[in-house]
């Protein structure tokens, strides 16, 4: 009979077990960045994931995944999780677990769906939902992958504004280009009133580009997918305000958001490059 029992956090040497629980804390206590990286990219039709497209600067290589995920590290945020889907392995490749970037990479894999007449790449808000058992219970930094965002501190100004009783704070960044953007809409408080999902045409000027949310958030995302089936972000952030979650925006100062989503897209960043 085998009366071995299993090792206990009080017999490991004191260091490796202060350690641990300091591992432990940090990770519970501190803002979790997640990036959703799951999506298919087909509209550029590369042959590698659009989240390493690269950005040539100063003879430099830097895909732009790498973009987010730097403005996350400047603000202090040392784990991140990329959700991905069972194709991006070139993503794990490039990023692995973080350290070069200065912080600690977690992967999920985002589950394809199967269901009839519905779409095999799942949306954002699956995207989100799938790292719950991660991000429960947390404050998430959320930005998008095929973004590029400046100021670099985007993150900082966001955490500093996002107070214990704001469920969710977005940064906000002027466009002329609605049509492609959720358009947001507040008062002079910076309370957000409502989302306005790519208006085809819209009297706003600021769209959301980046978000940080509680874990009230978290859990308001999580039942809106799971026990009301809503699929639309947009929607997601709508009913939030409505069930009285408190929201605040933060207009961006000197801010610029630039979505890589289209060669459109790509081309009209090359060209602002040029004219610098």
């Amino acid at each position: 009979m085998n009366t071995q029992r299993e090792p206990e956090l009080n017999d490991m040497p004191r260091d490796i077990r202060n350690k641990l629980q300091e591992e432990t804390t940090s990770f519970t206590s501190e803002p979790i960045g997640l990036i959703p990286a799951a999506g298919r990219g087909l509209r550029l039709g590369l042959p590698y994931p659009k989240e390493l497209y690269p950005i040539i600067r100063s003879n430099r290589y830097k895909p732009v995944a790498q973009y987010v995920l730097e403005n996350m590290v400047a603000a202090g945020i040392r784990y991140i999780i990329l959700v991905i889907n069972e194709t991006k392995h070139q993503l794990i490749g490039y990023f692995g677990d973080g350290s070069r970037f200065g912080c600690h990479i977690s992967y999920v894999v985002q589950e394809n769906l199967e269901k009839e007449n519905q779409s095999t790449s799942p949306g954002l808000v699956h995207a989100l939902d799938a790292a719950y058992h991660l991000t429960q219970g947390k404050t998430v930094a959320f930005g998008m992958p095929d973004t590029i965002m400046n100021p670099p501190d985007v993150f900082t100004n966001l955490l500093e504004n996002h107070d214990p009783d704001i469920n969710l704070t977005l940064g906000l960044f002027q466009t002329d280009r609605p049509e492609k953007l959720g358009m947001v809409q507040f008062d002079e408080q910076n309370r957000v009133q409502r989302i306005v999902d790519k208006p085809a045409q819209t009297d706003l000027l600021y769209a959301w580009g980046c978000m940080t949310w509680s874990a009230v958030f978290t859990e308001h995302l999580h039942s809106c997918l799971h026990d009301g089936g809503v699929t639309d972000f947009a929607l997601v952030m709508n009913m939030a305000i409505k069930n009285g979650m408190h929201v605040r925006g933060v207009p961006i100062q000197d801010g610029s958001y630039v979505d890589l989503g289209t060669y459109e897209d790509i081309m009209e960043l090359e060209l602002q490059h040029r004219a610098l």
